[in-house]
């Protein structure tokens, strides 16, 4: 049976898109407001806004309204299960790839 899990899920989305990539990296040089990250990729408010709100969903970044102005800095997720998982990923490929190679070498002299 194949467990499914939503904060991987919603941690995978919000590192699929580039720009949301390239937040997390402006974050985490120093914090910025909203509208500095709109100017910086020259994208409209509104849809920085939906950016990091991908972003905040998976507790990659968070926010905070300060006076007219919306905070953004790294959020507490420290993606752990990410690399659990890509790590567990990784032996299963490394693994299987190893078969195949003791497979070739136990082939190779069968054939002329």
């Amino acid at each position: 049976m194949v467990h499914y899990s939503t904060s991987l899920d919603s941690s995978f989305a919000a590192l699929a898109d580039p720009v949301r990539r390239d937040v997390l990296v402006r974050l985490a040089r120093r914090d910025a407001s909203i509208s500095d990250l709109a100017g910086a990729f020259e994208m409209t408010l509104t849809g920085m806004k939906k950016h990091v709100q991908v972003l905040e969903d998976a507790g990659l970044v968070t926010t905070e309204k300060v006076g007219r102005v919306r905070w953004c800095r790294l959020g507490p997720r420290r993606l752990e299960k990410e690399n659990e998982w890509i790590a567990k990923y990784q032996s299963m490929l490394e693994a299987r790839y190893d078969r195949l190679g003791e497979f070739l070498e136990r082939t190779r002299g069968e054939h002329p």
